[in-house]
């Protein structure tokens, strides 16, 4: 059979959208920019206009709801550390200190000690918490690690990044852990001085042009009043360019504080978070155990033991105030109604319309400022949402089952839309028999493309099969139903699930994922084949049934980096409760095995307290595969205790 060719109005469709919604003007979706919003209207226009009933949430297309999207500073940020005999270090903010957005709101009056890098590296026995009462306490902790020029130490990071021990994240867990009450971090003195070498090296490279540039012009013939001149101005600019690295390596500093909003926010942090000058650490260092940071930095580094102390005499009292920004955000709902027996049940289709803004955390481009336009993350998968809500809103026959078409929120957030949309359903999820997503179909390459979920239910694979004979894409069907897409909310509730997907790529997450490098003709045919399994799977009297699929799970891969044994948990990032929500466990996983369910919040890992995802990675890290490790659990409020064996590695 030959491929059906592409229609010229569905692509032309198809780019107008796009162009639309992967425009400047909508901010790269950030969720929280005015351009979600404009978004969010072109998408229910759209619905309307193609027939859908989009009153249904409500009286309108929109559900809506608030998430935590960010952190701001509140009015009151003070510190001082205070000494014996009331001898007292007042410290004003931005210049001796900054409040971390990452932190709590709080008050703070206690003992201080030198934590060290509070770093919990047993394998390596090097544990600068282990040892030393810091419970209650305000921690001093160094940024980095010991013996940084040590490419093969035990805290080397390959290909020029860093040690996951480095990871402020992993230095918070491991002192709150411990029952610190607030944490006082300090720039390494070792960063600093390699800053002030390269600046010293970038300086002495840049006086080679000079003397190049002068060579040239001494061996340039004077009687060449052209040539003299373009030579000098060769030699003239070699000389300012020169001048300026030799500035700045007179001007490096060594010690800079992070920015209030740097690294995020934890809207479940245990305890406020400063960032203090090496100035003012220096002070009540030298005032209780008369050594300097520096000093102690090289004296880790000779034998790499901890030289943890608490400071005799010295406390440090203030207050830091964080204020969490909550966002108004809002699902996009359209949807058909069933005529007949079956109308009772429903089929969702479904993509997110959201992106990363203007980059940030998500952002593949670090430091990044520009428009991350998402054209195929996920503008594709929207358009092609709105091309299917077109052609089913166009057909003349009545639907067996109920259509619903939502266009997610906050995907790139920890697929929050789709999981409020599980926990607030339009329809009841015991009659939603299926649901079906596009994320990233807009980019299809050597005819590949990827589905997810075919082992969710019998009914996918032999369907897919039959239907590609006309669409002859080379299908990679993969069974797993959790993944990170939006299609893991509904797994999660028992619901046979679909993802389709074409492929990252080298513009994935940044500045360059733009309409312009969109496969139109392949996204259209993604379209005609997801309009074929909706269509059947919404008119076969036969139900799609539920298969769960063995050994899938873990799915929102941390910023860690590393291996770490494999647990079989689903994230719920749409929970605020302090811990780590659950929306699922794999099926045969260790989880599972252990007795984990859905909806349980996990608060202790071992002896690791936890209060969010990044505390669960960094805690699941220090044990290996095979080992026995006690879980307790929040369920419905009470605490259960449970033995969970470590799995290998995925």
């Amino acid at each position: 059979l030959l491929r059906a060719e592409v229609a010229p109005e569905v692509k032309i469709r198809l780019t107008d959208d796009l162009k639309y919604l992967a425009s400047d003007e909508l901010e790269g979706r950030g969720i929280e920019t005015k351009g979600i919003n404009l978004a969010a209207d072109y998408i229910s226009k759209a619905f309307k206009d193609a027939g859908l009933n989009v009153v249904k949430a409500g009286g309108d297309p929109f559900q809506e709801f608030t998430m935590t999207t960010g952190a701001k500073l509140g009015p009151t940020n003070t510190l001082k550390l205070v000494g014996p005999e009331g001898k007292t270090i007042e410290l004003a903010i931005d210049k001796d200190f900054q409040v971390c957005s990452f932190g709590a709101s709080g008050t703070i009056s206690a003992d201080l000690v030198f934590g060290g890098y509070a770093i919990d590296a047993k394998d390596d026995k090097y544990q600068d918490l282990e040892g030393i009462d810091v419970k209650g306490k305000v921690v001093i902790v160094v940024r980095k690690t010991p013996r940084q020029g040590d490419a093969h130490g035990p805290f080397a990071a390959g290909h020029g990044g860093q040690s996951r021990h480095a990871d402020l994240r992993a230095k918070i867990s491991n002192a709150f852990g411990k029952g610190a009450a607030a944490i006082l971090f300090v720039n390494d003195v070792s960063s600093g001085k390699k800053e002030i070498e390269q600046a010293k090296l970038r300086a002495k490279d840049a006086a080679d042009p000079v003397v190049d540039a002068a060579a040239v012009l001494l061996a340039t013939d004077g009687n060449n009043a052209e040539a003299v001149i373009a030579a000098r101005g060769k030699l003239d600019e070699a000389v300012k360019k020169a001048k300026q690295q030799r500035d700045a390596a007179g001007k490096v500093e060594t010690d800079v504080l992070m920015k209030f909003g740097y690294a995020g926010f934890n809207q479940n942090a245990a305890g406020p978070i400063f960032h203090v000058s090496q100035a003012a650490i220096e002070q009540a260092l030298q005032g209780s155990i008369k050594k300097s940071l520096a000093a102690l930095e090289a004296e880790i580094d000779s034998d790499l033991k901890p030289r943890s102390v608490v400071l005799p005499g010295w406390k440090a009292e203030g207050q830091a105030s964080v204020e969490l920004i909550k966002t108004e955000v809002k699902n996009v709902i359209g949807v058909i109604e069933g005529q007949g027996d079956l109308a009772e049940e429903t089929v969702v289709v479904g993509a997110h319309y959201d992106h990363v803004g203007y980059g940030g955390q998500n952002s593949l481009a670090p430091g990044v400022k520009d428009v991350h336009n998402g054209a195929d993350d996920n503008g594709s998968g929207t358009v092609s949402l709105i091309e299917l809500a077109r052609r089913f809103g166009a057909r003349k026959e009545p639907l067996k089952r109920r259509l619903v078409f939502i266009a997610f929120t906050a995907e790139e957030s920890g697929l929050i839309g789709s999981d409020r949309y599980c926990k607030e359903p339009l329809f009841p999820l015991d009659k939603t028999i299926a649901m079906i997503n596009m994320d990233m179909v807009g980019r299809l390459k050597d005819e590949k493309l990827i589905v997810y979920g075919t082992g969710t239910s019998p009914h996918w694979k032999a369907g897919l099969e039959r239907l590609n004979a006309t669409s002859k894409f080379e299908l990679v069907m993969k069974p797993e139903g959790f993944g990170p897409s939006d299609q893991s909310s509904f797994y999660a509730k028992k619901i046979p699930v679909l993802h389709f997907f074409t492929g990252t790529h080298s513009e994935y997450h940044r500045p360059g994922d733009d309409w312009n490098l969109i496969n139109y003709d392949g996204m259209a045919r993604v379209v005609d084949i997801v309009e074929q399994v909706t269509l059947e799977t919404v008119n076969t009297p036969e139900k799609p049934q539920y298969v769960e699929v063995k050994g899938s799970g873990d799915q929102a891969q941390t910023r860690s980096g590393g291996s770490r044994p494999y647990f079989g948990s689903i994230p719920d990032l749409g929970n605020e409760t302090p811990g780590y929500a659950l929306s699922g466990v794999a099926g045969g996983g260790p989880a599972d095995k252990a007795g984990i369910k859905a909806a349980d919040v996990i608060v202790e890992l071992g002896k690791n307290k936890i209060t969010n995802l990044d505390d669960f990675d960094l805690a699941l890290r220090k044990f290996k595969p095979g080992e026995d490790v006690e879980v307790i659990v929040l369920r419905k409020g009470e605490r259960v205790t449970l033995k969970v064996t470590l799995g290998q590695p995925k």
